[in-house]
């Protein structure tokens, strides 16, 4: 490539880190600027699984930096290590099922979810909450339908379940290339369900699902309450287990704790390995902002890893967020990052800013409002005179604080997040129901931001 051509590339990737850090890695420096031509930059990737997640996840953000940098109406192309990188390539193969392939990459069905090239095993922080699952899930992809089958790797939102499934796909990708991989959401096997039951190919849809040599799929509490989708679902994972052919799943629950969930699919699910994936301990969340950090290609010091840290306690997913956060501040204020910088982007609320209301004013305005004890909402009774008020608590400490639905089932009584989520969803449905109901949680919400104000 040109040296003006290599400018282009050298902007686009300036672009990126300025207006898009948390969509940034490292690895895009690696990225191999081919060709400006036909209207498009044509950039190759060392893999196939990086090109496909470029060109699903990112392909918006580098459209809009080449044009940024140009200022023509230009665009990006993505090829992989042994692909056709002319000007003028034929149009991307798809498919409606899974495809074998010789090189390592992950199938091309619509409907499969993007394999994040990050989500590889030694970028998984291992904790003492998280390390049964992690080595069941290096077992599992070095073994596959011989370790544990089903894999059922479960916990609360945002703690690394997703990693973990994307890791798996990443290892077996490359240790099996010969490995058909169906990798998808809960919500993506109902649809397609739903689409074959109203078509009438139902033997395709089996046919789609039963001929893989790995099943993956995200979020299975999502098949709860719905009958025919458990049925279908019953007799899949009875032929891919009969066939030896490996079965993973993931949960915000286990599976005897998820509602509305048939015995004999509970049964099943227990047996292989059921692995619970808690919230990080300080030292894990030290170690996933450094290495976070270092995915990003930026510099953190120990220090600012450990205000991090110790300012988000629940959920990976928020750690990342606060490291975006002093990312930006320290882009937008052309210094490095450090402790101070730190403190300010996640730091002190202005005066203009109303505080986050505490759960003990949440259970005080709840209390005073139906008459009743904080020792009840703590307990273990059912009556709907304690059950209610105790929802109500948890949804408002759901809406108005930043509290994880594990440390809001803390604070009434030990409860998991499974009660957290059932009593937000009923609170939800009862105000979309009872204009009277939402009038109460509209004048509780007012109580419990006064008194904070106060």
């Amino acid at each position: 490539m040109g040296d003006p051509d290599r400018k282009i590339w050298d902007g686009v990737l300036a672009h990126l880190r300025t207006n898009h850090p948390n969509l940034c890695r490292q690895w895009f420096e690696e990225l191999e600027p081919v060709r400006l031509s036909g209207g498009a930059l044509t950039l190759r990737s060392s893999s196939t699984i990086q090109r496909d997640y470029l060109h699903r996840q990112c392909l918006g953000a580098f459209n809009e930096a080449i044009q940024a940098v140009t200022q023509q109406l230009l665009g990006v192309r993505f090829v992989g290590p042994e692909d056709d990188a002319s000007p003028e390539p034929s149009s991307p193969r798809t498919s409606d099922t899974p495809r074998r392939a010789t090189a390592p990459r992950l199938n091309t069905h619509a409907d499969s979810l993007v394999i994040n090239p990050d989500c590889e095993f030694e970028n998984f922080i291992v904790g003492a909450g998280n390390r049964l699952a992690y080595a069941a899930s290096v077992a599992v992809a070095d073994n596959l339908g011989l370790a544990y089958n089903p894999l059922f790797v479960h916990g609360g939102v945002g703690l690394g379940k997703t990693h973990l499934l994307q890791a798996i796909c990443l290892r077996v990708a490359d240790r099996r290339p010969d490995a058909l991989i169906y990798y998808l959401s809960s919500e993506g096997f109902i649809t397609q369900l739903v689409e074959a039951i109203e078509t009438s190919t139902m033997p395709e849809f089996r046919h789609r699902f039963r001929d893989v040599d790995v099943l993956v799929i995200d979020d299975i509490h999502f098949l709860a309450g719905k009958d025919r989708i458990q049925e279908e679902f019953f007799h899949t994972f009875n032929a891919l287990h009969q066939a030896r052919k490996q079965i993973i799943l993931s949960s915000d629950a286990a599976p005897e704790e998820i509602p509305q969930l048939e015995e004999r699919l509970v049964s099943r699910f227990k047996w292989g390995l059921v692995a619970e994936v808690e919230p990080p301990e300080f030292e894990t969340r030290v170690a996933i902002v450094r290495s976070k950090a270092r995915l990003r290609g930026l510099k953190v010091p120990d220090e600012v890893a450990s205000f991090i840290a110790e300012r988000v306690a629940s959920n990976i997913r928020e750690l990342e967020g606060a490291l975006t956060k002093v990312q930006m501040h320290a882009m937008i204020e052309d210094r490095p990052v450090d402790l101070a910088l730190a403190r300010v982007a996640l730091g002190q609320r202005t005066a203009a800013q109303p505080a986050e209301p505490s759960v003990q004013a949440i259970v005080a305005a709840v209390t005073e409002y139906f008459g009743v004890r904080t020792v009840d909402l703590q307990g273990r009774r059912r009556q709907r005179s304690i059950a209610l008020p105790r929802q109500v608590c948890m949804y408002l400490a759901r809406q108005h604080t930043r509290l994880s639905l594990e440390e809001i089932g803390g604070h009434f009584g030990g409860r998991d997040h499974t009660t957290v989520m059932h009593a937000v969803r009923t609170i939800e449905t009862k105000v979309a129901s009872d204009q009277g109901f939402a009038a109460t949680i509209q004048h509780l919400e007012q109580r419990v931001h006064g008194s904070t104000a106060a």
